[in-house]
């Protein structure tokens, strides 16, 4: 009999796929063998914390950070840490500085010592409490000065005025420290006993009330008293610690002291010595350091002298003031104080020091870029200068209109003007034309009216003149503003011009938005000088890393170190002695190169003047200011972006300009300059990208009107004047402000147009009909599309085109003028009519 054994399958048999359980991430799916994507996994473990675990590691996180604050209130202003940099901002020009400042030097057992060559700067040590501060009062009305220290400042006092609290010059001031980003602050309200007691107490209330809006949760501290003053010194060295995102990773200093040594070969440059703690980050010798409003140098050495703020108490021996509170002066240099105990701590090694190449030099042989040499631009010029040739023009005649009339024979050059005056012009090309039949009208005007108007002599005729062009230009401004947020990007077809070839760097797009646009196509000439990263991202995420993770080779924060900076302009020296801060800044690698910025940007709503396009600014970027001529785009997700010809109020917009490099975080101030010397906050934002290949597309839109409606087809005019551009403008697609989309179809012919006028009139406009036989289209078209028109509708035909910003880059900066609320008006001028 047969043994009985289970069924076993054949070779042949189907073999199926285990079910995976679906794309699932949960453990349960997973310990079951489910589908899950592997960036769903963590690495460290593969079973989630439990209730407990949970509650214990919240616990140490929360314990960490803690501790972290507690040891960066410890450090600061102590023995191992740099002294607690206070700096003293007046906020109303009532404000009462010198005795404040006198009452914070009224510390029991404290120490007082005057810094070199700035008047009212101190240093206060105080063995004691083992702290020390260092107080330094910003100019008032100096916004430079300002914004300098604001960079470098580990805590703001403000003072403010008992019963006003800040006037203009102060809220404008706030305006631009809010922007930039403030650190730790303390508001300080000196004076006010002279008051009545009642009106003490309202003055309290309002200023309290006031405060509210732009200090919420802040606490007023009043400065009359030594006790007083006890109590905002304490409150400034317990107060938690605002960050500065731009500061905190980069080594900073501001100069307590500085000697300049001038070079052999001039006595304009030489090495300035710069003295004092360094802050931030380690500074090492071979990064390159930028002075704040002076530029980008190099660093030969750091030496190492003793600690003039020093909390030993052999050193603080017999340095105690006396009672009647006399402050030590502590003359001459501070890297001379001790010359036989200053120690070179390390010195710049040429292999290893970053260089100061700021732009790149095109190679010719590699093909990066091609332009003519000085002997090809010598030959162009003798054969223009050989080509010129005097044509008789109609008066009245532009120069840009004089270029197009030919001679018999000759054919018009269709070699289009740069880039510069093609933006220029399709902007003002009819404004041009009618301010020159204006200016006709009125020199007419004016030769028959001359003896019939008078006008008086009055005091300073120039200024009020000066004064009307300001406001006819401004009033200009506000005009075209108006009519590109009426019309936005529309334009009148010239006349005098062939449209083909006024527009033939236009093309047309399909769609905007999805339509591919090599952004390497036909870049400018500025782009073989800039550098540009494989991916910007990935740079600074691996540089801020490294910065966090590895210890740099240099001096410690907290060293009172000197800096030998090489090759460094004697007026940075003549800027310090004149009282103005001194502030270094190191580099990260690769800020001193040149590339294209990209800022995000908002309108300061306390400014309504129309900024356009490609005008200077001034740009104070994180630690760096310049002068530059922007471009204006939107803000978009796409990879295009359209051009604004303004600055609008009501909308985000991107800002793209030529500068050095900035890793962000980065906060960015847009200031504008007036006749005056003001400078007026416009807008702020902060640092978008560093990236060359952003696409910034410049639109223009041609209208026309329907001339003749028929179910799907119309017949349009005056968006072109002749047959050629109509034929080289029809794959381009139409649109109408109602929403159609069509095409051009054909040119009208003239038996079209004739056939046409004899439907609109009969026998009594026949006449008519033959003139147009006779002058040919004009320009008339047959379009096709989606949907019957409208006869109040517009056809539009948009154009567009890449473009650039201007190298327009300036560091220099000239000093803004005390700011005021609005200037002094002048006289008006008396103007008589016989």
């Amino acid at each position: 009999m047969a043994a009985v054994g289970a069924h076993r399958p054949g070779p042949l048999k189907q073999q199926n796929k285990a079910h995976k359980g679906g794309k699932h991430s949960g453990s349960s799916q997973r310990r079951a063998g489910g589908r899950v994507p592997v960036k769903a996994q963590p690495r460290r473990r593969l079973r989630d914390l439990n209730r407990v675990d949970r509650r214990h590691q919240a616990l140490q996180l929360r314990r960490q950070r803690k501790e972290a604050v507690l040891a960066e209130k410890r450090s600061l202003g102590t023995r191992d840490g740099p002294p607690h940099l206070v700096v003293v901002v007046l906020l109303h020009s009532r404000a009462a500085a010198h005795d404040s400042l006198r009452l914070l030097q009224s510390q029991d057992s404290a120490v007082v010592r005057a810094d070199e060559g700035t008047a009212g700067d101190f240093a206060l040590l105080c063995p004691r409490l083992k702290q020390r501060w260092r107080f330094v009062t910003a100019q008032a009305g100096d916004l430079h000065a300002v914004l300098d220290l604001a960079k470098v400042a580990d805590s703001l006092l403000f003072v403010l005025d008992p019963v006003d609290g800040w006037d203009s010059a102060g809220e404008h001031c706030l305006s631009c420290l809010f922007a930039q980003g403030l650190p730790s602050y303390a508001l300080a309200v000196p004076g006010g006993t002279d008051l009545p007691p009642k009106k003490r107490i309202d003055a309290r209330k309002k200023l309290s009330k006031a405060i509210e809006k732009r200090f919420p949760e802040a606490k007023l501290f009043p400065l009359n008293t030594e006790q007083e003053s006890s109590l905002l010194l304490r409150h400034l060295s317990s107060q938690k610690q605002r960050h500065l995102a731009f500061r905190d990773r980069r080594a900073h200093l501001l100069a307590r002291a500085a000697e300049f040594v001038p070079s052999q070969d001039s006595h304009l440059v030489g090495t300035l010595k710069v003295s004092g703690f360094v802050r931030g980050q380690t500074l090492n010798v071979n990064s390159l350091v930028h002075i704040v409003g002076h530029g980008d140098f190099q660093l030969s050495q750091v030496d190492a002298p003793p600690d003039p703020l020093s909390l030993n108490p052999r050193l603080v021996k017999g340095q105690k003031r006396s009672q009647d509170m006399e402050v030590q002066d502590d003359s001459g240099n501070g890297a001379d104080e001790m010359e036989e105990d200053v120690k070179v701590l390390m010195k710049a090694d040429p292999s290893k020091q970053e260089s100061l190449q700021s732009e790149v030099v095109p190679d010719p042989m590699e093909g990066e870029q091609t332009w003519p040499t000085e002997e090809e631009l010598q030959e162009a010029e003798d054969s223009l200068k050989a080509n010129r040739r005097v044509v008789k023009v109609p008066k009245g005649t532009s120069k840009y209109q004089a270029a197009w009339i030919v001679d018999d024979g000759e054919e018009g050059s269709e070699k289009d003007d740069d880039d510069d005056e093609d933006d220029d012009m399709d902007d003002d090309l009819i404004e041009e034309a009618v301010s020159q039949e204006g200016e006709s009208s009125e020199e007419e005007a004016g030769e028959e009216e001359s003896e019939t108007m008078t006008v008086s002599e009055c005091l300073r005729d120039d200024q009020y003149d000066e004064k009307m062009e300001e406001d006819e230009q401004m009033l200009e401004k506000y005009k075209q503003e108006r009519m590109d947020e009426m019309f936005p990007d529309e334009v009148d077809t010239p006349r005098d011009v062939p449209a083909r070839v006024r527009f033939q760097k236009y093309r047309g797009l399909k769609s905007f938005r999805t339509s591919p646009w090599d952004p390497k196509e036909n870049l400018p000439r500025d782009y073989a000088r800039i550098f540009q990263f494989q991916d910007f991202s990935r740079t600074r995420k691996n540089l801020f890393r490294q910065i966090e993770k590895e210890e740099t080779e240099g001096a410690s924060v907290g060293w009172y170190v000197t800096l030998h900076v090489c090759n460094v302009p004697v007026s940075v020296m003549e800027s310090f002695k004149e009282g103005k801060p001194l502030v270094l800044f190191s580099l990260l690698p690769h800020e001193q190169k040149m590339s294209v910025l990209n800022f995000l940007v908002r309108r300061h709503p306390g400014n309504s003047e129309p900024v356009r396009a490609k005008e200077e600014l001034i740009f104070h970027c994180g630690f760096r200011r310049f002068r530059a001529s922007p471009l204006f785009s939107q803000h978009t997700s796409a990879d295009k972006h359209k051009l604004e010809r303004f600055l609008r109020p009501d909308a985000a917009l991107v800002v793209t300009v030529y500068a050095p490099i900035t890793f962000p975080p980065a906060s960015v101030l847009l200031f504008k300059q007036r006749s005056n010397g003001m400078h007026d906050l416009i807008a702020t934002g902060s640092l978008l990208s560093v990236d060359p290949d952003r696409i910034v597309i410049k639109r223009l839109v041609l209208s026309g009107h329907p001339f003749k409606i028929f179910t799907k087809t119309a017949v349009v005019r005056y968006m072109f004047f002749n047959r050629e551009d109509v034929m080289w403008f029809k794959p381009v697609e139409l649109r109408t402000k109602w929403g159609r989309r069509g095409h051009i179809k054909e040119p009208l012919g003239r038996f079209d147009l004739v056939f046409i006028s004899v439907l609109l009139a009969w026998c009594e406009r026949l006449l008519m009909a033959s003139s147009a036989l006779c002058l040919g289209t004009h320009g008339h078209m047959k379009c096709h599309f989606d949907g019957q028109l409208k006869s109040q509708d517009t056809v539009l035909l948009n154009l567009y085109k890449r473009v650039f910003p201007k190298w327009t880059y300036d560091p220099y900066v000239p000093e803004p003028v005390p700011w005021v609320r609005s200037d002094s008006a002048l006289p008006e001028q008396e103007v008589e009519m016989e």
